[in-house]
């Protein structure tokens, strides 16, 4: 079979539930055949990572990646202290890196200011070959393939050779991931925010203060807090930006103001 066949795009496509694992599994088999093993994330943002139809770690269970590895799962700064992550907010191709650089089948001049400072440290590997997925509402994905040899700082050859075709991969894998399970992960049910939640995030949004929402609302500053807080949790989101943009995406607010 050929390196890229329709075949192998929908051994990775997912449609129900039970078709999780066996799409992992498949691209896990397409990239071990490589010589790589795939660290797939639904998205840069969020520390989990895609489990199958009963809440297994697909990163544990089938892409063979342990909790004694230097797992990006792990770890709560990797969404912004990671150069790979920073460059999927930057590029929508296929690229790999080592600590030299970034290399790209176009130049991006974004990614050539990103800091390689202690690469291997903050990116938790030597070299990657790595797949942006670029989602609806603003949401990144990402798969990144590593070789099996953890020692190899060189995958130029590699990614010459079947970047592409692993840009197909990931993102079918992905994109299909997200699209059946992204209202359970992003949007949780419980997320039917109250008025006065609603009220407060709409003077957030325009970067008004929690002293100055309070003035505005004659409320304590406390009470906004509150309320905010009590949005975010709600909205599954990890800080005050998140929340409003959350917010927006469910058309609880605007920010076309």
């Amino acid at each position: 079979m050929s390196l890229l066949s329709q075949e192998k795009i929908d051994s990775v496509r997912i449609a129900v539930l039970p078709d999780i694992r066996r799409a992992a599994e498949a691209l896990h088999a397409i990239a071990m055949d490589l010589g790589l093993r795939a660290a797939p994330a639904h998205d840069i943002a969020d520390k989990r990572t895609p489990v199958d139809a009963n809440g297994n770690l697909l990163a544990l269970d089938v892409f063979g990646w342990t909790d004694t590895d230097r797992v990006w799962w792990r770890n709560s700064r990797i969404a912004l202290d990671s150069p790979i992550t920073t460059a999927c907010r930057f590029e929508s191709q296929p690229f790999w890196v080592n600590s030299e650089g970034f290399r790209t089948r176009q130049p991006n001049a974004y990614l050539d200011s990103i800091d390689l400072t202690n690469f291997e440290t903050r990116a938790l590997t030597k070299a990657a070959i790595v797949v942006p997925v670029h989602l609806p509402f603003g949401q990144i994905g990402a798969v990144s393939f590593n070789s099996i040899d953890r020692t190899r700082a060189d995958l130029e050859a590699d990614f010459l050779a079947c970047g592409d075709a692993l840009g197909v991969y990931a993102r079918t894998f992905i994109a299909t991931y997200v699209h059946l399970m992204g209202s359970t992960q992003a949007l949780p049910p419980q997320s039917r925010l109250s008025k006065r939640e609603v009220e407060c995030l709409r003077w957030a949004a325009i970067g008004k203060t929690d002293l100055e929402i309070s003035m505005i609302m004659s409320r304590s500053r406390a009470t906004v807090r509150f309320h905010i807080h009590n949005a975010s949790t709600k909205l599954n989101a990890v800080n005050r930006s998140q929340t409003v943009f959350k917010a927006s995406q469910l058309g609880y607010i605007s920010l076309n103001t």
